[in-house]
């Protein structure tokens, strides 16, 4: 394929020559005694394709027999790696040359029409030869030559980042970090620009904060319409997990006597939720967000909202503000996400039931309540910032009651003591369509929920998301459709309609982890497994109780708890599924409390006084393979793919990886595989890892990582010695992954405090997409611990220049796949 005038870098991996011809050979030709004429206008695929009407000009102004045959050059063979950016160069006394291209799987060729051209190495599984022709024309004769090109299957392309403690954003030599969608950017025309001193208002119109998991949805070149295939036009969707709440205000947060302003509150309130904006690629790869765009929006805890699934309508969602329990208002402390093949965005309710003031209502309350608030954490003397001590000027407006979720009223539909139960969900967002309302999809269970990842879809098959509950001890879950996939439904105009037909029905599973490398699903259905009304943990009225109150129907089934399961992943090509387990301590993964899917108990001393860290401090990644291959399996086999650790610890119990300066880390949190669109997700799918650390924060910032990861079941059994406190010892068997040597790099290291959050590329790969949250997050007004991303340009910035999360940009300097 020659295209004389590509717009950007672009390929299609296959495996069929779409440049053969029949028609004869310049030499053939000339052998043949065609005339000039005939050879020209006759149709030679070669000269018609590839030199086009300058040839033909050349024909005109002189005889064949007059102009001499030009010198030609296609250069010397070369061999690269899929995704790297090659040159084809050539050399001629010709006045007219191009590049085409004769075997191999196709590519674009860019600027094909001179002496130089480009394309983008296509993803190949092992060395696939990839041959081009370069045609010269000298008057009204022309010569050719070929040069062959052989791709090797997709390697790490850079060299690894230091450690370091910078406050900046380091990358790999020839790579580009832009900044956007910083904290308090607008995303409204009318909004002013952020002065980033505490004074600023009306975060319901600007960036939040707290970045997290993001995604990009593609965008046509005009209009508002859903293009998958964009990498230019597109539309970020980005979680607001949090607050640093001391650089919103002046001086930091204030209160009159346990009272919270009304007005500081409801800035930290805007905060939080999600935001969508437009953001698109100019000239010379710069990055800009859409101030005006009609896309952009901010969804916060205060946007209407509605309840889908089995819970929709139960008395334990029903509250003075929806009596029917079918309403409700926001999304709070959104962790990971998740996506769906017809568009819509999944963002996940993690660590919500600290913000909800509990209290001495302990008499009002039954027995299954208090067993679920304290299953649940809800058990808070005032609640996270303090929000519902506010009195508000309008006394009918309930935005800041909402949080005192003490059992006051005369019955649930008279307070909010049920408040806490309408959170802990996965909520379904039309990026595309902003005046449309979430949805809360309540058949996928109320947990800590840290992802939503989808499995393979598959036509005829049923689909399954895979999800984390983040918190010590807790577990990892699955819920499969009811309904079997229609590939048709990738394209539905209406994505929340699609969406009520594969969420709102189907089946809840959680992960039992069994010693010898095997698995279970285990189901979560009212009536099944001992989840009824006689389970001596919780009596469970019926299924909606049993979604509502999911962890406890994971207790009575035996699920395994694991040291705290964040984020999911799987492999576009194996279907195999990723959990980070991002880390434990001692009171909750004692010496003689492992098992083989949480292995270690170790200590990694910690800074200059070599302070104990005893449990599993460091982390690890778990996967798994499900039986057939399918996303409807029950059953699966697994390993430890990957376990942190410094490169100093002990290599045979602690650091079982064999880690590196290289690739040593700790505390894995976010985990992503690249889209399958791009070379990056083809083949052997490159993974991406980022951390949460606060246990080797005394060697370096957190980090992302980028890896090309095995099979489960590519490395084998082993048995590792545990030291506790005062030597003591013990065993624990277990099933670990292939070291990852060179395939496992650091690639980016983050400023100050800072944990690396939220991930995704383009499709085509050449522009990722990397969330910073809360750098700086120890300091004070007075004194920010950070000053990025204002500090990114020097490595330094004003000393009192307040610390933003946001979103970097990265990109190749050659324009190639990032990392490979």
């Amino acid at each position: 394929m020659n295209d004389l005038t590509p717009a950007s870098f672009v390929y299609t991996d296959g495996d069929t020559d779409t440049n053969r011809t029949d028609t004869v050979t310049l030499n053939e030709l000339a052998a043949q005694r065609l005339s000039r004429r005939q050879t020209l206008r006759g149709g030679s695929a070669i000269l018609a394709a590839t030199l086009g009407s300058s040839m033909l000009a050349a024909c005109d102004s002189a005889d064949v027999e007059s102009d001499p045959a030009p010198t030609v050059s296609a250069g010397a063979a070369t061999t690269t790696t899929a995704g790297r950016v090659v040159t084809l160069t050539g050399t001629s006394d010709a006045s007219a040359v191009a590049w085409t291209q004769t075997g191999g799987p196709a590519v674009t060729l860019n600027g094909a029409g001179g002496a130089t051209a480009t394309f983008l190495a296509p993803s190949v599984a092992s060395a696939t030869a990839l041959t081009f022709q370069f045609a010269a024309a000298n008057g009204n004769t022309a010569s050719t030559a070929t040069t062959t090109v052989t791709v090797n299957p997709a390697t790490l392309g850079f060299t690894a980042v230091a450690k370091n403690k910078l406050d900046v954003v380091s990358v790999p030599a020839g790579y580009k970090v832009q900044v956007i969608n910083r904290t308090g950017d607008p995303i409204a025309a009318s909004v002013p620009a952020y002065k980033n001193d505490g004074t600023d208002t009306n975060f319901a119109q600007r960036i939040g904060d707290h970045g997290d998991a993001l995604y990009w949805y593609g965008l046509a070149a005009t209009g508002t319409a859903r293009d998958e295939t964009s990498s230019t036009r597109g539309l970020l969707v980005q979680n607001h997990e949090n607050i640093n709440q001391q650089y919103l205000h002046p001086a930091g947060a204030t209160n009159v006597g346990g009272v919270r302003p009304e007005a500081e509150a409801l800035k930290e309130i805007e905060n939080h939720g999600v935001s969508v904006t437009e953001a698109v690629e100019g000239a010379n790869r710069a990055w800009s967000v859409v101030q005006n765009s009609s896309l952009n929006r901010r969804i916060t805890p205060n946007t209407p909202m509605t309840f889908s699934g089995p819970a929709r309508g139960s008395d334990l969602l029903k509250t003075v503000f929806s009596t029917a329990g079918t309403d409700g208002r926001g999304t709070i402390n959104n962790c990971a996400n998740g996506t769906t093949p017809w568009g819509t965005a999944l963002t996940c309710e993690e660590n919500w039931a600290g913000y909800f003031r509990r209290s001495g209502d302990n008499a009002a309350r039954t027995a299954k309540e208090l067993t679920a608030l304290s299953r649940y954490g809800v058990t808070s003397s005032t609640g996270n910032f303090g929000w519902s001590t506010v009195t508000a000027a309008d006394t009918a407006n309930t935005t800041f009651r909402r949080w005192d979720a003490r059992a006051t009223g005369a019955s649930a539909t008279t307070d909010f003591r049920n408040e806490p139960n309408q959170l802990g969900w996965v909520v379904e967002i039309d990026p595309y369509a902003p005046a449309s309302v979430p949805k809360k999809r309540t058949a996928l269970g109320r947990l800590g929920h840290e992802g939503c990842w989808p499995g393979a879809f598959v036509a005829g098959r049923k689909p399954a998301w895979y999800m984390g509950d983040d918190s010590r001890r807790e577990y990892l879950y699955k819920f499969v459709s009811a309904t079997a996939w229609v590939a048709a439904d990738a394209t539905a105009t209406n994505r929340l309609a699609t969406g009520d037909k594969y969420m709102d029905s189907g089946t809840l599973y959680v992960a039992k982890f069994n010693a010898d490398g095997s698995g279970t699903w285990l189901p979560l259905v009212f009536g099944q497994n001992g989840i009824t009304a006689a389970a001596a943990i919780y009596p469970f009225a019926d299924q909606a109780d049993v979604l509502v109150n999911a962890r406890l129907a994971a207790d009575v089934v035996g699920a395994t708890p694991m040291d705290r399961p964040e984020w999911t992943a799987v492999n576009p090509v194996t279907g195999e599924v990723y959990l980070t387990l991002t880390n434990n301590n001692a009171a909750l993964r004692p010496l003689n409390g492992t098992d083989a899917a949480n292995p270690r108990h170790y200590n990694d001393p910690f800074g200059p006084t070599n302070t104990a860290q005893f449990g599993n401090p460091n982390g690890h990644i778990i996967r798994l393979r499900e039986a057939g291959d399918t996303t409807e399996a029950t059953s699966f086999t697994w390993d430890i793919y990957l376990f942190g650790a410094g490169a100093d610890l002990d290599p045979a119990n602690i650091n079982i990886s064999g880690l590196t300066a290289d690739n040593d880390f700790s505390s894995p949190d976010g985990l992503w595989f690249s889209r399958t669109s791009n070379a990056a997700g083809q083949n052997k799918p490159l993974l991406w890892i980022e951390t949460d650390d606060g246990a080797y924060t005394d060697v370096t910032n957190c980090m992302l990582l980028a890896a090309l990861p095995g099979k489960v079941g590519d490395g084998g059994a082993r048995t590792i010695t545990n030291t506790g406190t005062g030597g003591a010892t013990a065993t624990q068997a277990t099933r670990v992954g292939a070291a990852p040597g060179a395939n496992l790099k650091r690639f980016l290291v983050g400023p100050v405090e800072c944990e690396i959050t939220g991930i995704d590329t383009t499709p085509d790969g050449r522009t990722l997409f990397v969330g910073i949250q809360h750098p700086g997050e120890g300091g004070t007004p007075a004194a920010p611990t950070s000053h990025w991303p204002d500090s990114q340009a020097t490595g330094t910035a004003g000393a009192t220049v307040r610390p933003r999360s946001a979103v970097v940009v990265i990109t190749k300097d050659d324009g190639g796949v990032v990392a490979l």
